[in-house]
Order: structure tokens, then C-alpha cells, then sequence
């Protein structure tokens, strides 16, 4: 059937049941028992972007070169490229209240961390844009150098100006080798691999978690926090050197061996060899979507900036230039889609991602689960450092549970994967172990919850948030061809991050508008002033004893404020559990993904020019069907999309025209 998004027929894995490797990613699909198209409207639509999508088909076909030490290069760079990342994450950010505090300006540390938290978000869809128009190596040599310029920049910083200007840089940086990373696993790996590869980048944060404390600790005690940074402007080119050289070496070989297809001639485009200076800038903007790349940039930062502040400001959501960032940010929003969707050639976001079921729901599913998950979290620590009498130690490792958590059962999520070939219901549990958490924490985190009680909900959070998180981006990727995957991959994590800080900005607003009552409720006979002072610091309140009174009023009235956060969160983490019924329960085979049959060794990721690649000769017809299936476990496909999947027949001509 004729459908806006993309047009699926019955899925059925390959007869050839044997076991495959990471690594042997260049088989043959001729022994493939069906194929999956996409809506002739569809093709259309990509083939009019082919142009803007050099990056993917150079990608392709460096696949075709790469070997089995090349490959190798490629994951061991993938690795160190991972540990890099978490190391920074663990250790930079506690040099920023040393470096403010050296320039006398502390009080700078919200407005820098909202600025880096907006870039990190907004930073996501331009490196995808960059490494589909240029190519991968491209896009990685770029993140590099916005990378080290930041953390030298912030080095030798002469005043708290530079290090703003610093962290502007490095947070694209560090966003893009986020997103790089994830998109490089899912060039490289196929759909049954990817889960587990996907899992095992986030290992680091196993080591770092422990390690990162004890680095950061040694530069702040034996050297300063210049160090702490410069020592990223060396690790960070050390460690992407051998990802960004292996992925260039690739690319040049392909072209030597004319494994680069041009792009099919439009009529609205000159050659670029005829072109100027200034009509190249110009085409260069087209293919990137610079319009639309500002505009929802500037959406996102105006939407994300008073969320993030409204927590910290005093005055919280009555400031009228808050509220005015918001509706204006908001306002943009529609603005960006007429733009996109009327008027840019090649859009930042096709109309086909729209009507998408997997990517929609994979974006909400993740806007809302960040909602609730940052419902509960904004005001955990400063909880659990006044209702418990632990050490700094025993809160640090409290801290890192729900780290373990997602680690671990994300690796086990991609194993899963890998041995039942779908998502979907990996997905689904992963989402009610979630919800079992959140709905224990109502007891847990009130006066009466127990150590032991505290620290399973945080088990079962990271439980859940592994299968989660794995699966839904595993099961968005595989929604699509491979021209789409650093773009969806990108507004995924993108409307991720918007969940986090709608999240955030509830929290602090039950927060505020609670706790003030709350303690005047349990603590009458206190002063406003002494109040204010117990609801601005925990420190006050952590100087006094556990059976001290006031600090029992304190701890009575962070329960009650908890406990509507927890609720809160627990009717919204419905809303991703919901979402995840409605997503297809595409099978996780041996291609790269699950619409366009095509294995990663050769063309066919929805290229014009090889829209099947099937053993026929020429005018032999073929149907597409799954009746040589064999396998009575794996072989079903989606019975609630059956209706929409009727076998297709397709002719391959000679021309190789389909």
C-alpha cells in the first residue's frame, strides 16, 4: 500500500541460520528469503536530497574496501573514542567551579552549564547535517577541533570570558563525538550487532565513574584546573586518531577505486565544477539546511534557556523575559517546520520522518521518559544528603548505581537482541521495570523509606533505562534507510534532551512552589528568615544532627515535596509504555537496516540506483513473500502490522531499473 512514511512488506530473516560476527558485515544478500521497499513517494523524496547525502554514499563505499584489521581499527577507535568521552564527562566538570571561582565569578557556573547544556542539545542535528553533506572522517576532524580548541582555550584563558567562549566550543565537541559514535556503530555494524556494540561504548563509564574522581583529585591537589582541561587538548586528538585515519583511509581508497557514486543530475542544480565561489557557499548552505539548522536551533536554546534558569532564578517562571523566550521559542517551532516542509530542498526534517511510526514514537518515548527520569533526579542528591546520614563517599557510590544499571542491562538488552532478532518487547519490559521503580520511590522517598528500599529503585531505574534507551534508538535506526540514520539518530537524542528540560523545569517548579509551605507547615516556630535559610542551603540543614527537631521538620517536608515529583513522574512514565505498543516489531537481521534490503558491504541503502539487490536476470520477476521460512521462532512477522504488509510484486529489468 501507498503510505506517506515508509511502505513495509512481511519481514523474514535469512534460511542461513549460522552464527556471524560484528565484523562480517560485507555478505552476499542473495540468500535473503524477502525483501523490505520503501513508498515510491519516499524514494522520490530522498532521491531529490541525493545530493546533500554524499557523506552516506561515500560511507558505503568505503564499507567495500574496509577488511578485517581495517574494521578492527574502526571498533578499537570507536573504544577509545567512548573512553575519552567518558573520562571528560567524569572529571571536567569539576574543574568549572575551581576556574570561576579563580576569575572571581562563581556565580557564572549556571549561566555557563545552561549555555552548555542549550549547545549540546542544538549541536546534535548540524554535526548529522555536516557528516551526511561532507562524509564521516569530515565530521569527525570538525568535532576534533571544536574540541581542543575549547579545552585550550579554557587553558589559557586570561579572564572568565574565555572560558565562556571555551565551553561554547568544546560542548559542540563533545555533543558531536556523542552523536558521531552512535552513528559510525550503525554505519558499520549490522541491526542483529548493533544493540550490543551500542551497549558496550557506555563500559567506560563503569571505570571512570571510580577513576574520574581520583584523576580530577590529583590535578586540582598537585597541579590546577588548567592542567585538569589541557590534559583533553592531548587524550582527545590521541584518541580519535585512529578513528578519524582509518575512516579517511577508507574514503580515499573507495574513490581511487571509483566506489563513489556521484549523484544523479538535477535540472535545478549547475555541476559543481562550473560554479563559483560564492554559488558553492551558497549551494553548500542548500545542502545543509542553514535556515532550518537556525531556526530550530534557535527554537531549542529559546524553549531549553528559561526551563534550565527558572530552576535557579529567584524568580523563577514570574520573570516576564522567561516567559517571553518561551512562547517566542515556541513560535519558532511552526515556523521551522513551514520552512522545512514548503520551502528547503533538503530539509533538516523530511517529511517522511514525520510520518514515520518508529521515529515519532521513538522521539516521544524518549521525551517522556527523560521527563519523568529528570523529575526524579534534579532534587535526588540534595534528598538524599538531608534525609540520610551518609557519608560523601556512601552518596558518591549511591550515585553511581543507576550508572551500573544502565551499562550493564544495556549490553544485556543488545544481547537479547541479538539472539531474538527484535526490540520491541525488550522495550516494553525495560519500560515497566522502569515504572515499577518510579512507583516504588513514593514510599522509598519519603520519611519512612528504607536504605535498602532507596537503593532498589534506583537498581530498577537503571534496569529499565538500559533495555529502554537501546532499544528504542536501535528500533528508530532500523526504521529507516541508511541515507536518514545520522538525522534521526540526531532529533532522537535532540527531543531526548527537550524531555530532560521540561523535566528539570517541573521539578524546580513543584519544588519551589512547594517546599516554602511544606516547611512552614512542620516548622512553625521557626523565623522566615530561618525558613529561607533551610530551604536555600543543605548545608545548614546537614550541620544539624538526624533527631534534631528542625532537621526532622526539614526531612518531613522534603518527603511530602518528593512525593509529588514521584507522582508526577509515575502517571508520565505511562505515556512511553503506551508508545512503545504502537512501534512495528521490525526483525534485527544482518543488514543494515530494516526497510531497505541491502547488506554493508555493498550499494542499495536506498540509492536510486540500486532500489533491490536481488539474484534476477534480467525482466525476471520476483515475489516477495515469506512462504521458504523456516524458522518458526523468529520467522513471524509483525502480526499487529500484517494488514499493512501484503506481499509485493517486483520486477527487475535489466537497466536495473526495479
Amino acid at each position: 500500500m501507498t503510505r506517506r512514511g515508509y511502505s513495509l512488506v512481511p519481514q523474514s530473516p535469512s534460511g542461513d541460520r549460522r552464527s556471524y560476527s560484528p565484523l562480517d558485515a560485507r555478505r552476499s544478500i542473495l540468500t535473503a528469503s524477502t525483501v523490505t521497499t520503501l513508498a515510491p513517494e519516499v524514494v522520490e523524496e530522498i532521491e531529490a536530497e541525493e545530493d546533500a547525502h554524499a557523506g552516506v554514499r561515500t560511507v558505503e563505499a568505503a564499507e567495500q574496501v574496509f577488511g578485517t584489521t581495517s574494521r578492527w581499527f574502526l571498533f578499537v577507535g570507536i573504544a577509545l573514542a567512548s573512553y575519552v568521552y567518558s573520562l571528560d564527562n567524569q572529571t571536567t566538570s569539576n574543574y568549572l567551579a575551581f576556574a570561576t571561582s579563580y576569575f572571581g565569578a562563581h556565580t557564572l557556573i549556571s549561566s555557563l552549564q545552561v549555555a552548555q547544556s542549550i549547545l549540546v542539545a542544538c549541536g546534535k542535528p548540524i554535526i548529522a547535517k555536516v557528516a551526511d553533506v561532507t562524509s564521516r572522517g569530515t565530521a569527525y576532524l570538525v568535532v576534533l577541533i571544536f574540541y581542543v580548541l575549547g579545552y585550550v582555550t579554557i587553558a589559557l584563558a586570561p579572564n572568565v570570558g574565555a572560558i565562556a567562549a571555551g565551553i561554547i566550543l568544546y560542548a559542540i565537541g563533545y555533543t558531536g563525538l556523542q552523536l558521531l559514535t552512535s552513528v559510525i556503530i550503525a554505519d558499520i555494524t549490522t541491526l542483529q550487532w548493533r544493540g550490543i556494540v551500542s551497549g558496550m561504548t557506555s563500559l567506560p563509564f563503569l571505570v571512570n565513574a571510580f577513576v574520574g574522581s581520583n584523576v580530577s583529585n590529583f590535578f586540582l591537589e598537585h597541579l590546577d584546573w588548567r592542567w585538569g582541561y589541557a590534559m583533553f587538548a592531548i587524550l582527545v586528538p590521541m584518541s580519535l586518531s585512529p578513528l578519524i585515519i582509518t575512516l579517511y583511509w577508507g574514503e580515499r581508497k573507495a574513490k581511487q577505486l571509483g566506489l563513489v557514486d556521484a549523484p544523479a543530475r538535477r535540472s535545478d542544480l549547475v555541476p559543481q565544477v562550473k560554479l563559483r565561489p560564492l554559488q558553492r557557499a551558497w549551494l553548500f548552505a542548500e545542502q545543509l539546511d542553514l535556515v532550518g539548522l537556525v531556526l530550530l536551533g534557535s527554537a531549542v536554546a529559546l524553549i531549553l534557556l528559561p526551563m534550565t534558569l527558572a530552576q535557579k532564578s529567584t524568580r523563577h517562571w514570574s520573570s516576564p523575559s522567561m516567559i517571553a523566550s518561551l512562547v517566542l521559542g515556541w513560535t519558532l517551532l511552526p515556523i521551522f517546520a513551514i520552512w522545512d516542509i514548503r520551502y528547503a530542498k533538503r530539509p533538516v526534517i523530511a517529511r517522511r520522518f514525520l510520518f514515520n511510526r518508529t521515529v515519532v514514537c521513538a522521539a516521544w518515548i524518549g521525551f517522556f521518559d527523560f521527563l519523568s527520569y529528570f523529575l526524579t533526579y534534579t532534587y535526588l542528591s540534595s534528598f538524599v544528603l538531608v534525609t540520610r546520614p551518609w557519608s560523601m563517599t556512601s552518596v558518591f557510590y549511591f550515585g553511581q548505581v543507576q550508572t551500573l544499571g544502565l551499562t550493564v542491562f544495556g549490553i544485556i538488552a543488545g544481547i537479547l537482541m541479538r539472539f531474538l532478532h527484535r526490540y520491541k518487547w525488550i522495550l516494553f519490559t525495560g519500560l515497566c521495570i522502569r515504572i515499577v521503580g518510579v512507583i516504588l520511590m513514593i514510599h522509598a522517598r519519603g520519611a519512612d523509606g528504607s536504605d535498602a528500599e532507596l537503593v532498589w529503585t534506583q537498581i530498577l531505574q537503571g534496569t529499565g533505562g538500559g533495555f529502554a534507551a537501546i532499544c528504542s534508538g536501535i528500533g528508530a535506526q532500523a526504521s529507516v534507510p541508511h541515507t536518514d540514520v545520522a538525522m534521526i539518530t540526531a532529533l532522537v537524542l535532540l527531543w531526548t534532551e527537550i524531555g530532560a528540560g521540561v523535566g528539570g523545569s517541573i521539578a524546580g517548579a513543584i519544588w519551589s512552589g512547594s517546599m516554602p509551605g511544606k516547611l512552614q507547615e512542620y516548622l512553625p516556630g521557626l523565623s522566615q528568615e530561618e525558613r529561607d535559610a533551610l530551604f536555600g542551603s543543605i548545608t545548614d540543614v546537614r550541620e544539624r544532627p538526624m533527631d534534631d527537631p528542625v532537621r526532622q521538620g526539614v526531612i518531613s517536608a522534603y518527603s511530602d515535596t518528593m512525593k509529588t515529583m514521584v507522582i508526577v513522574a509515575t502517571v508520565l512514565s505511562f505515556i512511553p509504555l503506551v508508545l512503545s505498543l504502537l512501534m512495528p516489531n521490525w526483525y534485527l537481521g544482518d543488514q543494515q537496516n530494516a526497510v531497505y534490503e541491502s547488506d554493508l558491504g555493498g550499494p542499495g541503502h536506498g540509492h536510486r540506483s540500486n532500489r533491490a539487490s536481488l539474484a534476477a536476470g534480467p525482466e525476471d520477476e520476483i515475489l516477495l513473500s515469506d512462504e521458504d521460512d523456516n524458522d518458526d521462532d523468529d520467522d513471524e512477522y509483525d502480526e499487529e502490522s500484517a494488514d499493512e504488509r501484503p506481499a509485493v510484486r517486483i520486477e527487475v529489468r535489466g537497466d536495473g531499473e526495479v
